[in-house]
């Protein structure tokens, strides 16, 4: 059984609600909600483990929302280890508008790290026994954006192959070490790393291309969101279009993509396998509204449609 670790440092308690109109002002009854665990690192983890794999979150947690996020988390049945904060777990919303299919998402900034609490989860991260670390998500305030270069370096010194799905400096600092075994950026992601628009998917297979030959990555995955994916590694490139699904949601459906990736690599598949695991399970994410991600039956079900050019 694959063995992977994950790393959320600005984990979410995640509300997702049905509304039938998004009025201003006046207050409006939903038709369900739901209360997931959220962050990248913790929603590849919830795929990870759907897929068959073993999975440890590591990640920051405090105030009164932080042990609702503990709950949650227990919920799932995922191994955790918990580094405690002074700040407030944030909460982020998702509210679908039934009758529109519009969806509106609010996501808050989140907690003030001190030094010494990131700190202590390098320190956590030491003592993590996996193959595989997958750190995923944006950077709370307080910690520096050199935080992913410091722990790419300790998992490379332990021979642990490090994934990175961030953005902004986080990820360019990140990148700068070299050595990540896969790097996931959006198209968007992918623009801000090297400051200029990529308008088709030749030019994001050509940016993507260069962190491998740079050496700054080995594996680049990069999604177009409704155009698809391209792959970049050492034997080139290769495109996968969009698979023709009704989107509902697109709640986690780049983690989903990670860990649907991820599993595939630990299980020994090659980066193009892998990668064709990814564009399914990305795709398995959209199709559910809410917060529910990726299913391993519905990976299972798309895979064989996924077609690389």
């Amino acid at each position: 059984m694959p063995v992977i670790a994950t790393l959320t440092m600005n984990p979410t308690i995640d509300v997702a609600y049905e509304v039938e109109r998004v009025f201003h002002t006046h207050k409006m009854r939903t038709l369900g909600e739901f209360y997931a665990p959220g962050g990248g690192g913790i929603n590849v983890a919830r795929v990870f483990v759907r897929l068959g794999g073993n999975a440890r979150c590591i990640y920051l947690s405090g105030g009164a929302t932080g042990g609702a996020l503990d709950g949650l988390i227990d919920q799932h049945q995922l191994v955790r280890t918990r580094v405690p904060i002074a700040g407030q777990t944030r909460v982020a919303m998702d509210a679908l508008e039934t009758s529109t299919g519009k969806e509106y998402r609010f996501t808050p900034a989140g907690p003030h790290v001190e030094e010494a609490e990131w700190q202590a989860c390098l320190d956590a991260l030491d003592g993590a026994e996996c193959d595989w670390l997958v750190a995923s998500g944006s950077l709370p305030r307080g910690v520096p954006d050199d935080f992913y270069a410091l722990v790419a370096q300790r998992m490379a010194a332990r021979g642990i192959r490090m994934v990175l799905d961030s953005s902004g400096e986080a990820l360019r600092q990140g990148l700068a070490g070299g050595g990540i075994a896969l790097v996931k950026p959006s198209r968007g992601e992918l623009e801000g790393l090297v400051g200029q628009k990529l308008p088709t998917p030749e030019a994001v297979a050509d940016a993507a291309l260069a962190l491998v030959t740079n050496g700054q990555a080995q594996i680049v995955a990069a999604t177009l969101g409704h155009e698809g994916a391209v792959l970049a590694h050492e034997g080139g490139t290769l495109y996968a279009p969009a698979l023709p699904i009704e989107a509902k949601s697109a709640v986690g459906a780049g983690d989903s993509f990670v860990a649907g990736m991820v599993y595939a690599l630990a299980t020994d598949a090659s980066a193009e396998e892998a990668f064709r695991h990814g564009v399914a399970a990305g795709s398995a994410a959209v199709l559910r509204a809410g917060t529910d991600l990726a299913r391993a039956d519905d990976i299972a079900r798309l895979l064989p449609q996924v077609r690389l050019d």
